[in-house]
């Protein structure tokens, strides 16, 4: 089973930015900790993370019938990208939304997704447990 992690916009100042809400783990900590669990699930994992809205487009678009699922954290994305929506609409494959504070608590901008409609599954506030909860629904709908 092979999934794709997709990691939008600032996600890659993780353990910097905003340590209070999003933690000191940075990104390629919680890579590790998601590709660790994968394994143990008999999971192959991809990993990429971009700040441009039409990069995470072209990724969701060019794993089309070469993946089996993935997870998606789309940032600030998340609240206004009806592209990156269209895109997951477009694919085969189930995408599961995460995020690592949970956005029903935070700002009233933060409180709407457009994403949510077209995921499998939507999962936040768990931290890294997110990712972990997004992999284990993952294999349990293979």
């Amino acid at each position: 089973m092979k999934i794709l992690v997709i990691n939008g916009p600032n996600l890659n100042m993780l353990g910097i930015r905003e340590p209070e809400i999003y933690g000191s783990m940075t990104l390629g900590e919680l890579n590790g900790i998601v590709a660790g669990e994968a394994e143990s699930l008999g999971m192959e994992t991809e990993f990429f993370q971009s700040n441009h809205e039409g990069d995470i487009i072209d990724k969701i678009q060019e794993n089309y019938g070469k993946i089996d699922g993935a997870i998606i954290n789309p940032g600030a994305f998340t609240h206004y990208s009806y592209a990156i929506r269209d895109a997951i609409a477009s694919v085969d494959y189930p995408v599961v939304e995460v995020h690592l504070s949970d956005i029903t608590k935070r700002e009233a901008f933060r409180k709407i997704s457009v994403i949510e409609e077209v995921a499998a599954k939507q999962i936040f506030g768990k931290g890294v447990g997110s990712y972990l909860e997004a992999l284990n629904f993952l294999v349990s709908k293979h």
